[in-house]
């Protein structure tokens, strides 16, 4: 046993059982040392007055295993797949064990190649966005969704699912995210100099780390001033994962870019963790039914009921609901018949390029 340094050591455990043993006897010793370390530790204190003290100290750690047969492995590559392990370990919760896996170094290897086409993507203006039409119950078009895409210049169109994640756990989603809402507003500010599209809105979602920002109502304000845009025909889609900390705050933010006329709607509403208190504290205009309500109203009692409480309920507060993910118009018909006016979805248009958004603009 060696200390590496800080907190962090290293165990070797020689003569393992070369069959498919061996893992399970690393494991056992690993979950001793666990279990060892988990012991509270008593720490005599000295108090002020020079009399004697004590107090109970917790301490949890993280456990990184990697196996290896003679000489095939350097010692410092080693190290790297244990250290590489042990960080999963403390992704994981801590306190736990995690085995290293080859998987697990294609991932992070990946991992740094995207964030670094990212950061060129950013700086090469890589990035473009769609818009999905949202209609009424008359059918005519009140506005869109913008949705972020990315043409690598190698992969070809990139899924957001791939990229969001990392630009968040990056913070690079705060310089996208700005491009994002200043390409929004000034879509807007064209709109409104053209009667068949001056009536239009444009929802943008907004992350968590983005709103947290401290001068976030600042920059959207400087957004709407700079692109002349109307702040009424902008709508900001939070999702519930915002208001699990520091809802305070977030109100105070909302209600200055509210008196502007800055709309908001709960995205994903009824998936996360939001409390109905909270939410009738929120200065929304309107709660979004996720599509996995949608997708499944006319064939799942549980997710019919689930769309018409969303309904009544933003009924009750007096504020307006959209559904997502609408496909059919089966599903269509039944969101109507709840009370439910707004729809997007598939049954209505596919995120598009502006020019063939507004291409579809004039067929519906």
């Amino acid at each position: 046993m060696a200390r590496l340094g800080g907190d962090e050591f290293v165990v070797i455990l020689e003569d393992l059982d070369e069959s498919d043993a061996a893992p399970r006897q690393a494991e056992s010793v690993a979950e001793k040392i666990l279990a060892r370390l988990r012991y509270p530790y008593q720490l005599d204190l000295a108090r002020a007055d020079g009399s004697p003290g004590s107090r109970s100290h917790h301490c949890t750690s993280s456990i990184g295993i990697s196996l290896f047969r003679d000489h095939s492995i350097q010692g410092d590559d080693l190290m790297k797949r244990a250290d590489l392990a042990m960080y999963q370990a403390k992704a994981a919760g801590r306190n736990t064990i995690r085995f290293f896996d080859p998987g697990m170094q294609a991932a992070v290897t990946e991992r740094v190649v995207m964030e670094a086409d990212l950061r060129k993507a950013i700086a090469d203006q890589q990035f473009l966005l769609h818009y999905q039409v949202q209609i009424d119950v008359s059918g005519r078009a009140i506005g869109a969704e913008v949705l972020l895409r990315w043409q690598h210049p190698e992969r070809g169109m990139v899924s957001p699912a791939e990229f969001i994640p990392l630009a968040e756990e990056t913070e690079l989603i705060l310089p996208l995210g700005l491009w994002v809402l200043e390409t929004a507003c000034r879509q807007l500010s064209i709109w409104a100099g053209m009667p068949e599209t001056a009536h239009l809105t444009l929802a943008v979602n907004v992350s968590a780390r983005q709103f947290r920002q401290p001068d976030f109502a600042d920059q959207i304000l400087a957004v709407l001033n700079d692109s002349k845009a109307d702040p009424a025909k902008l709508k900001l889609e939070l999702t519930e994962s915002l208001l699990l900390d520091d809802v305070d705050r977030i109100i105070a933010k909302m209600e200055i870019l509210r008196a502007k006329g800055v709309g908001f709607s709960l995205d994903d509403f009824g998936t996360g963790y939001s409390s109905l208190a909270y939410l009738k504290r929120l200065p929304l205009s309107q709660l979004k039914i996720d599509q996995s309500f949608v997708r499944d109203v006319t064939t799942n009692p549980n997710a019919a009921a689930i769309a018409r409480t969303v309904v009544a309920l933003a009924q009750n507060l007096e504020l307006g609901v959209i559904a997502e993910g609408v496909e059919t118009e089966a599903q269509r018909d039944f969101l109507a018949q709840a009370g439910c006016f707004n729809y997007q979805g598939y049954f209505f248009g596919r995120p598009l390029p502006i020019e063939d958004f507004e291409s579809l603009l004039k067929q519906v």
